[in-house]
């Protein structure tokens, strides 16, 4: 029976190859208007103007007396984080929230790196762009975009660029120095959101094509996680000629292949193309896979249908707002945290780093606005758009974290990647990637240009 199933697998592999071949097509180059009302006849204001992150006692007084006010509901004995955040751990956060968190310090820490706006397409696009303090003689840097996805921030990647920017004085040799841009997703921190319908990741890859277009960069490298993996895809799908080399440590590579490979991996695994550590990092695949996305996907569910509904409630309360964020920097690092009182993140983060998360969604009040992007770009269905069945032919580099939501083997990678050179197994790690491991990134970012260059 075994050997029918592989035969027909292997058939069925074969036919869905000879089938499924496409040429190297690009997505249109389209243009937009997202702003509020219809387009002026104007030239659009296509200035750079710096900006500065500001905050004010009122600001902190407003925060403060809405932290008072929380309503505390006792967590069920021994839940730890099996039913969300624990409650007993909140108090623990809010009460340093409101005690001991310096807002004011966090925003000198945030205004340490130059910050911008320009007007695209009718929004104003907020980006740091952070530059070597020196260069080797006769060098240019690579500028790298680097991109995040939710629910976190440019933020994320202020540890980062210190290593990629700078890296001789972080111990790291000076064969690759970068010039790193990190802009906000319109409609999260200081990116203005879309007035109107429709603003999906391909609308976002366009926008932020143009801005490295405006900042005097033909040719460029990306990077990203979650949301910025698909954008950065979606950015090397539009212009795949201006697109130097593409980095990603979380891909959307879901496909009839990858699924007839996962139902048939644990056992003929090594014929499919899977590596032990693929098989230890998939299998058993009804815990890993089917169970571990049923626990930790019910807000996209509700953030594909109704977004505006939760974010009203999110938006009132910082409590609220805190707990839905920061459960996910829990169980999103690492699964099994979810067996900790405190959900182990000051393990990994200290609470100053999350909670200067959280006051970018607070401030702003963008917590809406940055969940409709799951209806944008998943609410018509999976696979419906020409972007989910297009392959990206730019040279690709990949770093597996052993903790990301779903493990993606080399073999599902390249065959949406067909040009991959660079597939690392990461030691350690979860989701946030440039968050909580930034050394390990950003010597993966090295690996993949050094294997570039070489070719």
């Amino acid at each position: 029976m075994w050997l029918e199933i592989l035969l027909t697998s292997v058939l069925g592999f074969a036919i869905y190859w000879f089938i499924s071949r496409d040429k190297e097509e690009t997505l249109p180059l389209e243009d937009g208007w997202w702003g509020p009302g219809t387009r002026s006849a104007a030239r659009e204001d296509d200035s750079i103007r710096p900006f500065k992150v500001e905050t004010s006692d009122e600001e902190i007084h407003d925060l403060h007396q809405r932290i008072d006010k929380f309503r505390f509901t006792p967590p069920l004995e021994d839940s730890c984080f099996h039913y969300g955040f624990n409650s007993n751990y909140l108090k623990k956060v809010i009460s340093y929230w409101r005690n001991e968190f310096d807002w004011k310090k966090q925003v000198e820490i945030l205004n340490r790196y130059p910050h911008f706006k320009t007007k695209i397409e009718g929004l104003d696009i907020h980006f740091i762009h952070v530059k070597p303090p020196q260069l080797p003689a006769g060098r240019t840097p690579k500028p790298l975009l680097m991109v995040h996805g939710w629910p976190g921030s440019f933020y994320e990647f202020y540890k980062i660029i210190p290593l990629l920017t700078d890296p001789k004085n972080h111990g790291l040799s000076d064969e690759h120095v970068f010039e790193v841009i990190c802009p906000s997703i319109p409609g999260y921190g200081f990116s203005e959101a879309s007035s109107k319908k429709g603003f999906n990741s391909v609308a976002t890859a366009r926008i932020f094509y143009k801005l490295m277009l405006r900042l005097g960069f033909q040719e460029f490298y990306l990077q990203g996680g979650d949301w910025g993996s698909l954008i950065c895809t979606n950015m090397a799908q539009l212009v795949p000629s201006h697109v130097k080399g593409l980095h990603l440590n979380m891909a959307l590579v879901l496909s009839n292949f990858s699924t007839l490979t996962l139902l048939l991996g644990q056992r003929f695994g090594r014929f499919l193309g899977l590596t032990e550590r693929d098989v230890e990092l998939l299998y058993p695949v009804k815990e890993k896979v089917f169970y571990s996305l049923m626990r930790e996907s019910g807000y996209m569910h509700i953030q594909c249908t109704k977004p505006d509904t939760v974010g009203s409630a999110l938006n009132d309360s910082p409590v609220g707002l805190a707990a839905y964020i920061l459960e996910k920097f829990s169980t999103w690092t690492n699964t099994e945290f979810r067996y900790l009182e405190d959900g182990g993140l000051e393990r990994k983060f200290s609470l100053d780093d999350l909670l200067t998360n959280v006051m970018l969604y607070w401030t702003t009040g963008t917590i809406i606005s940055s969940q409709r992007f799951y209806k944008e770009n998943l609410g018509q269905g999976w696979m419906t758009q020409k972007h989910e069945r297009m392959k990206v032919y730019v040279p690709t580099g990949f770093s597996a974290f052993p903790f990301e939501l779903l493990h993606t083997p080399e073999k599902w990678v390249r065959f949406r990647y067909p040009k991959l050179i660079s597939y690392s197994y990461m030691v350690r790690g979860g989701h946030f990637a440039a968050f909580e491991e930034p050394e390990l990134l950003a010597q993966d970012i090295r690996k993949f240009l050094s294997v570039l260059e070489r070719q």
